[in-house]
């Protein structure tokens, strides 16, 4: 991919020479100074600043940037020393940093994120924090996902292997996963995932090693495990705690020899790859519990990166931007995109008061429901449906409402029904509040058997 126009700042030839397959126009300026006179006149996709610009003068023009309207996204060129400096280019709004001449194949990945992110126009710095690698997409900014954000940063730059990801369910393990992968490893080397806790024993173990033929059974062929097909990219244990013990011995052997055999076989085959593996358990009260081996757990838990629960006081900030980019990026409905732009305040007030035990994937669960039940321009609160923690099935005392087993099917019937609520019961106008034809409403009347209280199930109003 290529960007249309591309800025550069600094007289350094060979960072010109770098981008120019990026980009159909190029457009230089010697000094910091000299760029914001070009910007109006050429607005670039990207400035780029060149190793020949000053720290000094890279911190001011940053910090020039953020107090301006519509600057494209800035990338900072260094040489190797730029290294102790990086995190404070990134804090200042930095889109990302290449580290000197051994970072360079880095520029490319960077330009396609920039077109990606073009294309989907979903880029808004607001949703990312300045920790953020223009290479994955974590979306908040508090204190919380900056400090996860900068763990996941120094971990990917080391030779860390392997890595420890701890979490509760649905926080963003596999996507802290991939950005260690990518940042490490590029995105066109291979990332393969595997979940402990959805096989058994001996299927995960084949799925994990490989086996030979007739190793077993329904063994009717050689086949390669996923350590094998990781290569030199990375392996994701999803739930290692949920690992049997016997197979949690043979890992060990892995992690401390580099090497493992196929299920059945004799030869020793070299695991190349960074194994990455996460837990929503206390790992370490598991091991005194005598549920995952302590030799195991202390080979893992090197520099373990720790993610937040969004009830936590240090990421409830992130809450409601989260709320706001699944509303804004949700493909669920085609048909009302950008018609709802937002959430009433009560709507943003219950989202907050929510202990969201589901955190991230919950909150996306319940923005992506208020999608298809919304018939306004903004969520409203009775729109925000959520399974309760006290499991009751009908309507709960707290300020969002809940429906237990709450399906896809059960959200569009409901949404079907307060329509023709809304409308009176008039097909023709619940048609048109819902954006279909008639034929379709009937259609979708009939699939539920929705009947208008208190009429006869034979009339139908027109």
């Amino acid at each position: 991919m290529a960007l249309e126009k591309i800025l550069v700042v600094g007289k350094d030839m060979e960072t010109h020479q770098l981008l120019r397959p990026y980009t159909r126009e190029l457009f230089a300026a010697d000094e910091p100074k000299d760029a914001w006179n070009l910007l109006n006149s050429i607005d670039p996709h990207l400035i780029l600043l060149d190793p020949h610009v000053p720290t000094a003068e890279v911190a001011d023009f940053l910090s020039t940037a953020c107090r301006r309207a519509n600057t494209p996204p800035i990338v900072v060129v260094g040489h190797e020393t730029i290294e102790e400096h990086a995190d404070t280019y990134l804090r200042l709004g930095a889109f990302d940093c290449i580290r000197g001449k051994k970072d360079h194949n880095r520029i490319g990945h960077i330009i396609d994120r920039l077109k990606q992110i073009r294309l989907d126009g979903n880029f808004d710095a607001r949703f990312f924090s300045s920790q953020c690698p223009s290479s994955v997409s974590i979306v908040g900014r508090s204190e919380a996902t900056d400090r996860a954000l900068r763990m996941i940063r120094v971990v990917a730059r080391s030779t860390c292997n392997p890595v420890l990801i701890i979490g509760e369910t649905g926080t963003g393990k596999e996507l802290a996963a991939k950005a260690i992968h990518i940042l490490r490893h590029g995105s066109n080397s291979a990332f393969v995932a595997l979940n402990c806790a959805a096989l058994t024993a001996t299927l995960l173990e084949s799925e994990l090693f490989g086996h030979v033929k007739g190793s077993f059974t329904s063994a009717d062929r050689d086949k390669a495990g996923l350590l094998e097909l990781a290569g030199d990219g990375s392996i994701f244990l999803d739930e290692i705690s949920e690992m049997p013990p016997d197979l949690q011995a043979k890992l060990l052997r892995v992690v401390q020899e580099k090497t493992f055999r196929r299920v059945g076989g004799t030869k020793d085959i070299e695991c190349k790859a960074t194994i990455i593996a996460s837990s929503n358990q206390n790992l370490h009260k598991s091991v005194e519990e005598k549920r995952f081996r302590r030799d195991l757990y202390y080979r893992l838990s090197i520099c373990p990166i720790v993610l937040s629960p969004l009830r936590s006081p240090d990421r409830s900030e992130d809450i409601l931007l989260l709320a706001e980019y699944f509303l804004k990026n949700s493909t669920i409905c085609p048909e009302k995109t950008g018609r709802i732009v937002g959430l009433t305040k009560l709507a943003q007030q219950s989202l907050l008061k929510h202990h969201w035990p589901g955190n991230v994937r919950e909150l996306k669960n319940v923005i992506e429901r208020a999608i298809l039940l919304e018939t306004g321009d903004k969520i409203a609160v009775d729109n925000l449906i959520i399974h309760p923690e006290n499991g009751m099935e009908s309507e709960v005392s707290s300020p969002l409402l809940g429906l237990k087993d709450f399906s896809l099917e059960r959200a569009e019937k409901e949404l079907v029904k307060r329509a023709l609520q809304q409308a009176g019961w008039q097909k023709t106008r619940a048609a048109a509040l819902l954006g279909i034809t008639r034929a379709t409403l009937y259609a979708k009347v009939k699939q539920y058997d929705i009947i208008e209280p208190d009429k006869d199930p034979e009339i139908v109003t027109v």
